[in-house]
């Protein structure tokens, strides 16, 4: 886990590796709040975005399975890319689901959703005595998200797509940050006397 004093109030912002990410999916039990933060942390929405996400908002491109969600921050629209699991379960969320596929997947306050990630932040913390999953925030798994995606090679204009930001300046100012784990050993691996 990587952190930094955030620069404005009295906690911190948080990134998370993918094995710490696994393992904070993997602490709640109930399948909605598992939905909650895989739209966030797997696919880089807003807290409101995550509740305004409808099975309809699925959609196959020729760049792949994508989120069609309005965006938070302008009038218009975003296309994000989601992971083949997570399009499966929103699928078959819907085919067995009462409501229609206009209906929100997700019906819950973004209060709820602070809720929601605190508490499970606090189980981590105890579980593993590592007093930083307290701060963890559902913005924190949005921070964590692109700067995954960063790691990874993807180019920086694709992830400011993605994450419907309108400039790179925003991005690098509010979302770069620590490395992963991940993207260290891979540059690590570059220089022959690290190895």
């Amino acid at each position: 886990m990587f952190f930094e004093k955030h620069d404005e109030w009295e906690d911190y912002k948080i990134w998370l590796s993918q094995n710490e990410i696994q393992r904070f999916l993997n602490t709640t039990s109930d399948s909605q709040h598992r939905l909650a933060f895989e739209l966030a942390v797997r696919c880089g929405l807003r807290s409101d975005e995550v509740l305004r996400v409808c099975p309809r908002d699925l959609k196959d491109t020729e760049a792949g399975k994508m989120l069609r969600v309005d965006s938070a921050k302008s009038d218009g629209k975003r296309q994000t890319p989601v992971p083949a699991e997570l399009a499966t379960r929103i699928e078959t969320i819907s085919d067995v689901r009462p409501e229609s596929s206009d209906e929100p997947l997700i019906d819950v306050t973004t209060r709820t959703l602070r809720r929601w990630i605190h508490r499970t932040g606090e189980e981590l913390a105890r579980e593993e005595e590592e007093e930083m999953w307290e701060y963890l925030t559902m913005h924190d798994l949005r921070r964590t998200w692109a700067t995954s995606l960063k790691g990874a090679d993807v180019d920086a204009m694709i992830v400011c797509d993605w994450g419907g930001w309108s400039d790179l300046e925003t991005f690098l100012d509010h979302y770069r940050g620590k490395f992963s784990p991940e993207a260290q050993r891979k540059q690590r691996k570059k220089v022959e006397w690290l190895n």
